[in-house]
């Protein structure tokens, strides 16, 4: 039991005031201040005050926010505005009389909202991952005596006790610590350990990471042991304020923004044309209800209907492929969402480091600065260093066990491994010089000893800082020696001397401390969390791909543009941010806001200014994607257009507040997703080209025949099966086609282009007029050689399925030749082609469906004629693609195959 330095206080049942807020943080005060503040006592709460508390500030648990039902998800999937569309049409449809009509849009519906709903069902964990991150057990004094409760039971004033190995289950403000480290990486980023001391008051600004006379919910203690003050529970949290900043409403997928803007402007399209059709019909004298059958047969044409299961199954497919690529998709928009980003704000522990501290340079006296770690200089160089920071050293590491065989304090797990690597064994070495005395490691000392034997006498060996052991060496130039540290420390490591001395056999652990003369210094060693093998190249991909990459840390300064200096995101200190400046920065003061936007490396940032950060960026133009893996990662992953946490050392509250998950926690995989989102962003544009253009078509052959008196050319639903049966499986099939190379090889979107762009706007209305015209002219001919209205539309029909048969082979690349697509690069599409041509030959032999649908056969020679027709728009559109490549105007997506593809992409991309 670790006893209190502060005398009893008089109880008091009052209960701090509401205006707290505005009050100096905890972290500024001193206990005795803390405790008059929460109207305390140093020995705790008793039963009834503690009851009280805790009906005043609530149970020491997050807000669990209520899980959406199967209904209120399926009310999320139709609330689009194509969805509205399509409900609109069915309204009409029924109201006319139009069951047929209705019943296909039904189908629809209740297909893609099926499978949406089947997606979306698995992200509601939000709260409960947070409240599973607070909710433990833990030791307090209650009643004079130390008792185990349920952390949800704590209150502001209630005195906790805890040691090494305990996640802290509130905000503490320290009143004792012995040898206190804890691990708050999760929380502030911060990739080393932190030693707390209780005797520690840091300004009111102080970062989160530098407060180090507080423990805060969450967090994990490494060392040591302690008794803290609770000063905040539940919401009051620096993690309940994460928690709310997760209750703001998630940044939509740049996907659903783009397909929410084109199905507006779809929408004004068709409400244009049907108004313009009825003024038409109506001021003609045509009757009423004719005029209406016209209406809705002209919105079918427009609308896509297919389009929400074709988006549905392409990002699916997309998914898939994605999770080959270890990249996880929690929500399916946000498949084509890391296509589309301009910018990746990464978190830098565990994402492109290893979370880990390992040893890669030293200072020896004989030879200065060296590589260590990976076999650089050899053992025998570093023996005796070695020595002394094994024996030296609690931690335990058996290589043979992997994690499991490691166990103790990051800095001396390195150590070992260090000493390993000069080829010593520390069981054997331990075994050899068994530790008889100790002085173990505390703030105001800065160092560790141990005294063990050696051979006859004993030996003293120890580790710390330079600025507390240096000076007590002999033989050296001491200020040299701390320009070296401080040079290493400037390189963004964790410096700290190994010394030694031989003392007599009958020194002991009552005068150790006065041994501490005339050691000898064995070196300096330099720690540092190295990063990931794949890191650089995977930032260089990024780079080459137009994607800027952005360094968003709890490290100082010196340790992220150290590490970012490796990486090749940032060289100069003026590209690292701070959180001080982030504070400063004024939001109003647009060159201050241009330098934050500008900035490689934020660093010494608190959870808050991760979403700050992001939003500056979005506010920049930017789209972008955020990667982590901490609590205090996941504001900024929700707030980010797109998400990406890590699967393997990452927390549920990041995991759940993405939209992406790595399974392999590799950085290299964000540059697959990438790539991925491009094709798979892609392959969508294909999709919607296909239907726009075949429903364009369809208005083409509407208007041509309205304005020249002539009966509809097909009725609506005709065109339902035109646009959801036969062309339905090839628009879905789209969405297998195989990724184009050279998708990194090129700037990504713009974040204001449109889905509906000028390239799209060009091959709409050459394919749509072509094939609107030729069916026009084709129906009108069959009118006039004394067809009736209902033969006539039956070959039509098979006209129009034959269009789009063949038109799908030019959906394949809006800019290469469909004759250099080969058709092994979706076999898929083949199949759906001769199925869909199948089905319709089969309709008009099925009977009741050939009556609904008022088709029958038709004799070899006409499907000569139909069959010759069709293929006619392969040339047209081959002229047109090789008529943009030439004029350099095509501003396409995907990639040409042409080694200048990516330049002229560059040079092009603009939206109409």
């Amino acid at each position: 039991m670790i006893s209190s330095p502060l005398p009893a206080m008089p109880p008091s049942p009052s209960i701090p005031d509401a205006d707290r807020d505005r009050r100096p943080g905890w972290h500024a005060l001193g206990i005795e201040a803390a405790c008059r503040r929460l109207a305390c006592t140093a020995h705790g709460l008793d039963s009834a005050e503690a009851a009280g508390r805790l009906r005043a500030y609530g149970p020491n648990l997050l807000p669990e926010a209520p899980r959406r039902g199967l209904a209120r998800i399926v009310l999320g999937q139709v609330a689009s505005p194509l969805i509205a569309l399509l409900l609109a049409a069915a309204a009409v449809s029924v109201v006319l009389g139009d069951l047929e009509d209705a019943g296909f849009i039904a189908v629809v519906l209740v297909i893609n909202t099926a499978i949406g709903t089947a997606q979306e069902a698995r992200a509601e964990t939000h709260a409960a991952a947070l409240k599973r991150a607070i909710q433990i057990f833990v030791r307090t004094r209650r009643d004079g005596t130390v008792q185990r409760i349920d952390s949800a039971g704590l209150a502001p004033g209630d005195i906790v006790l805890l040691e090494a190995g305990d996640r802290v289950p509130a905000d503490l403000r320290l009143i004792s610590a012995a040898e206190l480290r804890a691990d708050e990486a999760s929380l502030t980023g911060e990739s080393l350990p932190i030693d707390k001391r209780a005797d520690h008051i840091a300004p009111e600004a102080t970062a989160l990471a530098d407060r180090l006379g507080m423990l805060h919910a969450g967090t994990t203690l490494r060392r040591g042991r302690c008794e803290g003050l609770v000063v905040a529970t539940g919401r009051g949290t620096e993690l309940g304020r994460i928690a709310q900043a997760l209750a703001a409403p998630a940044t939509q997928p740049p996907l659903i923004r783009r397909l929410d803007r084109f199905s507006r402007l779809l929408g004004a399209v068709t409400l244009a044309l049907v108004g313009l059709i009825v003024a038409v019909q109506l001021g003609g004298g045509a009757p009423a209800r004719e005029t209406f059958f016209v209406a809705v047969a002209l919105a079918v044409s427009v609308i896509p209907e297919g389009l929400p299961v074709a988006v549905t199954v392409a990002l699916s497919v997309a998914s898939r492929r994605m999770a080959r690529r270890n990249v996880i998709v929690r929500q399916l928009p946000a498949v084509e969402g890391l296509g589309a980003c301009t910018v990746v704000a990464t978190d830098k522990t565990g994402t492109l480091t290893l979370n880990r501290l390992s040893a890669r340079r030293a200072w020896l006296p004989e030879q200065g600065f060296v590589s260590v770690g990976e076999g650089q200089p050899d053992g025998e160089t570093l023996a005796a260093l070695g020595r002394s920071a094994i024996l030296c050293n609690d931690a335990t590491s058996d290589p043979t066990l992997g994690e499991a065989g490691v166990s103790g304090d990051s800095v001396d797990i390195a150590l070992l491994e260090l000493a390993r690597g000069a080829g010593l064994d520390p069981v054997d070495l331990r075994t050899r010089s068994r530790r008889v005395a100790e002085i173990p490691f505390a703030a105001e000392r800065r160092y560790a000893a141990s005294l063990n034997r050696d051979g006859a006498d004993l030996r003293l060996h120890a580790k710390g800082a330079a600025e507390a052991l240096v000076p007590r060496c002999r033989g050296i130039a001491a200020a040299d020696v701390l320009a070296a540290a401080e040079t290493m420390a400037a390189d963004g490591y964790k410096v700290l001397a190994v010394v030694t001395k031989r003392v007599g056999a009958s020194a002991g652990a009552t005068d150790l401390e006065a041994e501490f003369r005339d050691l000898t210094l064995l070196g300096l060693v330099g720690f540092i969390d190295p990063l990931r093998p794949e890191a650089k190249a995977a930032v260089a991909a990024c780079r080459r791909a137009g994607v800027a990459v952005k360094m968003v840390t709890g490290d100082h300064a010196a340790t992220a543009l150290a590490i970012a200096r490796e990486l090749g995101i940032a060289q100069e200190a003026g590209e690292v941010v701070t959180g001080r400046d982030l504070q400063a920065g004024r939001s109003d003061d647009p060159a201050a806001r241009a330098r934050l936007a500008g900035a490689a490396v934020f660093a010494r940032v608190e959870p808050a200014q991760k979403v700050q950060i992001v939003e500056i960026l979005q506010a920049a133009g930017h789209v972008v994607a955020m990667t982590g893996d901490g609590v205090n990662d996941a504001p900024a992953l929700r707030r980010a257009d797109l998400g990406v946490a890590m699967g393997l050392g990452g927390t549920d509250v990041a995991r759940d507040a993405a939209d992406l998950v790595l399974t392999d926690d590799n950085f290299a995989s964000v540059v697959a997703g990438i790539e991925e989102g491009r094709a798979a962003y892609a392959n969508i544009r294909k999709v919607i080209y296909l239907l726009v253009s075949t429903g364009a078509a369809e208005v083409i052959l509407f208007l041509c025949s309205v304005a020249s008196g002539l009966p509809v050319p097909l009725t609506a639903v005709q065109l339902l099966w035109l646009n959801l049966v036969t062309n339905g499986g090839q628009d879905v099939a789209l969405a297998f086609e195989r990724r184009e190379a050279g998708m990194l090889d090129r700037p990504p979107r713009r974040p204001d282009e449109p889905i509906f762009d000028r390239v799209m706007l060009r091959e709409t209305a050459v394919s749509g007029v072509y094939m609107g015209v030729a069916g026009y002219a084709f129906f009108a001919l069959a009118l006039s050689q004394g067809w009736s209205e209902g033969s006539a539309r039956n070959l039509l029909l098979f006209l129009m399925v034959l269009f789009e048969n063949v038109h799908v082979f030019n959906c394949r690349s809006e800019t290469r030749s469909a004759f250099r697509t080969p058709l092994r690069n979706n076999g898929s599409l083949v199949v759906a082609v001769a199925a869909a041509q199948t089905l319709h030959i089969a309709s008009a032999y099925i009977p009741g469906l050939r009556e609904v649908l008022q088709v029958a056969p038709i004799s070899p020679r006409l499907w000569l004629v139909l069959g010759l027709m069709a293929l006619s728009i392969l040339p047209v559109m081959e002229f047109d693609k090789a008529l943009r490549a030439r004029s350099g105007k095509s501003n396409s997506t995907i990639h040409t195959g042409s080694d200048d593809a990516g330049a002229e992409y560059g040079r092009q991309h603009s939206g109409a």
